[in-house]
C-alpha cells in the first residue's frame, strides 16, 4: 500500500528540513508505515525489518512521500545501523 501523508504533515516536515538536513528516530518493525512529529522530534515507523538495510530504504521512500519529492533526493548522511538518522535533503532547482 502507498504511503499518503496528511497535507499539514507535509508542511511541517518542510519546515523541520528547511536547512536541508533532518533528524528521525525509527522504529522498524512497526504494524504500519506512519511518520509523526512530537515536540519538533520526527518519528518514522516503518514495516521493514531492520535486517539488510531494508528500514533504511522504507525510511527514505516514506519520508521522500511525505515531503512531496523523489527518492534520488535524500541521502542518509549518519545513523545506518542506528535508531536515530541524519538525512540530507537536496534542494529543487
Amino acid at each position: 500500500m502507498k504511503y499518503r501523508p496528511d497535507p499539514a504533515l507535509t508542511e511541517a516536515l518542510r519546515a523541520l528540513a528547511a536547512p536541508g538536513r533532518i533528524e528521525v528516530r525509527v522504529t522498524p518493525g512497526a504494524r504500519r508505515d506512519e511518520i509523526r512529529i512530537e515536540s519538533d522530534a520526527v518519528q518514522i515507523r516503518v514495516t521493514s525489518p531492520p535486517a539488510d538495510g531494508a528500514a533504511n530504504g522504507a525510511v527514505l521512500r516514506i519520508l521522500a512521500a511525505a515531503l512531496g519529492c523523489p527518492r534520488r533526493d535524500l541521502t542518509l548522511l549518519r545513523g545506518e545501523t542506528a535508531r536515530i538518522k541524519l538525512i540530507a535533503i537536496a534542494t529543487s532547482r
